[in-house]
């Protein structure tokens, strides 16, 4: 009781510090003040919100489990896709910098037309909602399980918390407060890493565990690989086309500061997923089973100081409040820029499309918080919303950037199809009575997704015409090769 009471007391003092920094920075002058903080923030702050948007609550609490169960190879469902996407993305860091657009469908506007950007937002809505979704469902049941809430009650709370902050401050709003929780979880990781450690008896303990478990391959790298990789290849590509990853990348100074941030961040993912997979590892030693509420939350509640278990239930609700908060804003941001300034009222003031951008906000948070609700698995419905993006938006946005004979009218077909393959597919992941030819969230579903994406792309762009001008100058001002032209 006493831990649970200073762990309220706690996470209000921290909610209080968090919405005055989004207070205090709600002054936003314009559409890009307020979702790119007019680009002036450095490279590092950026890496910093970066990483605290993929090293979240999936990491924190579902990675640990994994690895409790399958060793090191778990490192593939997060980890790995991770390393993939930010590679993939300093490849691309300066092309995206370059072009220069507030959003992804104003940058791919420019590439194709307004029908391929209509389509790459109900793309980036869809998945920032699901995405959204799985940190609410996080949130939800671990104070459910450290506060001993309903889990109804729980991710309303969550929700609302991080709902107001993201409200008041924007996109500069979010990377502060991103800062401060970056901090407090990284606190919380270092620390159940060394708790699960120490109690384990370390990497010798460990084998011996798994030996007795007939757990075999459980300290191998490569064990089982093939079991991860529609995780490596969906979100792999999804991650690295994130809208509200793409959003930092526009935030950067300049290019080469966008480069930096992904430089940055690389180094740092490898000893932080690293981490956290360990931590899981070790707890397979005094944990025979993964507790209900999960390890990392046993963990904490179990903590006698009841100061320590205090900072680090904090330390943990600011990492998956971190990425929700992100992802919220992105959605928001396509909602706000892509839909109601460019279809509903074009002539919108920069003061009055801040305000629609609050609204938006509350919006994407609201929906996310409903489907949470109701649905409450966490590695499923990640890897349904990245499918959405892997198979129908991937291939346009690339090869826009390396393609020029690449056409409006084939990145059209292509993202439909994808649109289409998706959208069935979750249905029959929900429970419809659909015919399927393929494992739902599988190798082969997502092998044909962005295949057939590809050949459609290709295909299409053939036969169908291009502004062939228009397409170059695109690529020559994304200048992805830093190459001299005339």
């Amino acid at each position: 009781m006493q831990s649970t009471n200073i762990s309220i007391l706690f996470l209000i003092i921290y909610v209080a510090g968090i919405i005055a920094v989004g207070i205090w920075n709600r002054k936003s002058e314009s559409s890009e003040d307020f979702f790119l903080a007019s680009r002036k923030l450095p490279a590092w702050l950026l890496a910093i919100t970066f990483i605290a948007s993929w090293w979240g609550g999936g990491s924190a609490i579902d990675l640990v489990d994994h690895a409790h169960r399958n060793g090191i190879s778990s490192f593939w469902i997060y980890g790995v896709p991770v390393l993939i996407a930010t590679a993939l993305l300093f490849l691309f860091a300066r092309g995206i910098r370059n072009i220069g657009s507030i959003s992804q469908p104003q940058l791919m506007e420019q590439r194709y037309n307004s029908t391929v950007s209509l389509l790459l937002t109900v793309f980036i809505i869809i998945f920032m909602v699901i995405a959204a979704t799985v940190q609410v469902i996080v949130v939800g049941k671990f104070f459910q399980a450290f506060f001993d809430l309903s889990y109804q009650t729980g991710a309303i709370i969550g929700t609302l918390i991080v709902l107001t902050y993201s409200l008041f401050g924007g996109f500069k709003g979010v990377v502060l407060t991103d800062l401060l929780q970056f901090l407090f979880f990284l606190f919380t990781a270092v620390f159940l890493f060394y708790t699960a450690y120490t109690q384990s008896g370390g990497m010798e303990a460990v084998k011996m565990t798994a030996l007795a478990n007939n757990k075999s391959g459980y300290t191998s790298f490569f064990s089982d690989v093939s079991d991860n990789l529609a995780y490596v290849i969906t979100f792999g590509t999804s991650w690295m086309i994130q809208a509200n990853i793409w959003q930092r990348i526009s935030a950067a100074k300049k290019s080469t500061d966008a480069r930096k941030m992904m430089i940055i961040s690389f180094l740092a993912f490898i000893p932080l997923y690293l981490m956290v997979t360990y931590t899981g590892m070790f707890a397979s030693v005094f944990y025979e089973s993964v507790p209900k509420s999960g390890i990392v939350p046993n963990m904490i509640s179990n903590i006698s100081n009841p100061l320590i278990s205090a900072l680090l239930f904090v330390g943990l609700s600011a990492a998956i409040m971190s990425t929700m908060d992100s992802l919220i804003n992105t959605g928001a941001l396509s909602l706000t820029l892509d839909i109601y300034k460019e279809y509903i009222n074009p002539r919108a003031s920069a003061a009055h499309n801040v305000t629609i951008g609050r609204i938006s906000t509350f919006i994407i948070g609201a929906i996310a918080l409903l489907i949470a609700l109701e649905i409450k698995s966490v590695l499923t419905i990640a890897w349904i919303g990245s499918d959405f993006l892997t198979s129908g938006a991937f291939i346009p946005l690339i090869l826009g950037f390396l393609w020029a004979r690449g056409t409006a009218t084939a990145a059209t077909i292509s993202m439909l199809f994808g649109l289409i393959f998706s959208s069935y597919n979750l249905l029959v992941a929900l429970g419809a009575p659909l015919p399927v030819a393929w494992e739902i969230a599988s190798v082969t579903q997502a092998l044909i997704g962005i295949s057939i994406s590809l050949i459609l792309y290709v295909g299409f762009s053939f036969i169908t015409k291009t502004d062939l001008e228009k397409s170059r100058s695109f690529i020559r001002k994304a200048n992805i090769l830093n190459r001299t032209y005339d």
